[in-house]
């Protein structure tokens, strides 16, 4: 529930005054005469709610606290002078999208800073530095998967349609806290790049190197807070080793403060060989899906046009809707519309789509959601500069980010391999069990609040 502090004017002489709550939940203002005054709900604005970090409980805080540069630094600076069997392998996991505004704030090709990273990192005391990129294959490969099931059992209630994508924490923790009941059952259960690495670092990584997850330190840098939170999920928690998927993230702006705290310049340093998972597993060069918020409607369109019907998309076409964070992508065959996708990014747009699934009115098959206005590139842990306007300076993140090369995710090194060596195969129980996840609607207290987009 809402939080928000309102400020109340009071009148000098004005008096003490009661308030009565009727059965309907209304509020009525009783005055010492007796005389009683219906009192408005207050309105909370998108800019209030966006402004405010009200809805994060203080236990959520305290996870969001754990997890810093700082804490990265404590456990570096116990590792160096523990004893070598209280040592712990540290791990750290980078995204596309924090390496692409580094790459723009250092003025560096994205291979280069990708490369130098992995020497700052293992400079500080980190001993490998992987990309969540190859992660991202597993995520994209079993959504594209679910789609075609949902697809084909829609006739099925638990196989609800539209299915929404589940990579973005916040539009996770807003469905969870807002409209659980209405949306779980339409939300992918493909875990997001992110808790993919954790289950390839802590069960794959851990076992090749024959450690207890627990023995494995795993960071993640990322381009959004709420990455914090998902990391926290108690889903993501082995009650066997007493240890998370992920145990630390730290977001793009917080690598430039250890990088200050350093007095290390990127662009200065020598670059080190990139880390790989697998043997087969290409670790020359970064790679990307596509796609800034992780390609997720153009892999999963493209997949379910062949695999349902039989088309090769070689161009997915946006349709550009009401603005720019609201688009929507057709397949048609002889005027009839066969598949029907969109994005909606940023909670004006959620909102609008959650009220026309909640009224039956909602057109899509599946609908790629982000919280951030123009999606992770644009994530609140990235870098700003003061003297680039924001539009500009994600314009740059933007064209660097694309200059990564492109594959797709069943042709990624590696990831074959993996689904037999791993995951004991594709759709086995072990990949259900590592490579997806599960959602709870969060009961609310009644309130006398009301949050108006």
């Amino acid at each position: 529930d809402c939080i928000k502090p309102m400020k109340v004017d009071r009148r000098p002489g004005s008096g003490v005054a009661k308030i009565h709550i009727e059965d309907d939940g209304s509020y009525f203002q009783v005055s010492q005469d007796g005389g009683m005054k219906k009192l408005e709900k207050a309105k909370i604005s998108l800019d209030d709610c966006l402004a405010c970090s009200g809805c994060v409980t203080s236990a959520e805080t305290v996870l969001i606290t754990q997890q810093s540069h700082e804490e990265l630094r404590k456990v570096l600076g116990a590792n160096k002078t523990a004893a070598p069997d209280q040592q712990k392998l540290v791990v750290i996991s980078v995204s596309p999208q924090s390496r692409a505004s580094l790459a723009v704030r250092f003025q560096l090709n994205p291979t280069d800073t990708a490369r130098k990273l992995t020497a700052f990192f293992k400079k500080i005391g980190a001993h490998y530095v992987f990309d969540t990129a190859f992660s991202r294959n597993f995520s994209l490969l079993e959504s594209q998967r679910e789609f075609v099931r949902r697809f084909r059992g829609q006739a099925n209630p638990e196989q609800a349609l539209p299915v929404l994508t589940s990579a973005c924490p916040g539009w996770i923790c807003y469905a969870e806290k807002t409209h659980g009941n209405t949306l779980l059952p339409h939300i992918s259960t493909a875990r997001s790049p992110q808790q993919v690495m954790g289950s390839l670092v802590k069960d794959f990584f851990a076992q090749q190197q024959r450690l207890t997850p627990d023995k494995v330190y795993h960071v993640t840098v990322m381009p959004c807070y709420d990455k914090k939170l998902e990391a926290s999920r108690p889903d993501f928690f082995s009650q066997e080793h007493q240890t998370r998927d992920v145990d630390c993230v730290i977001t793009t702006g917080e690598v430039f403060k250890l990088l200050e705290e350093e007095g290390v310049s990127l662009s200065e340093l020598e670059p080190a060989p990139l880390d790989s998972l697998c043997s087969s597993a290409s670790a020359q060069e970064p790679t990307s899906g596509g796609g800034g918020s992780g390609g997720y409607l153009e892999h999963v369109f493209r997949h379910a046009a062949q695999e349902l019907f039989g088309i090769h998309v070689t161009e997915v076409t946006y349709r550009p809707l009401r603005n720019k964070d609201l688009q929507e992508v057709i397949l048609e065959r002889e005027g009839q519309v066969l598949l029907h996708f969109a994005a909606a990014y940023g909670f004006r747009n959620i909102q609008n789509l959650v009220q026309k699934l909640k009224r039956g009115r909602c057109p899509y098959h599946y609908v790629e959601v982000m919280a951030c206005p123009a999606g992770c590139l644009n994530g609140g842990g990235q870098l700003k500069a003061p003297d680039t306007p924001g539009k500009e300076l994600l314009q740059q993140v933007e064209r660097l980010y694309g200059l990564v090369r492109t594959e797709a995710p069943e042709d990624a090194p590696g990831v074959q391999e993996l689904y037999e060596r791993w995951l004991q195969g594709a759709g086995s129980e072990r990949a259900g069990r590592l490579l997806h996840t599960s959602y709870h609607a969060v009961e609310k207290a009644g309130s006398g609040l009301s949050i108006r987009w």
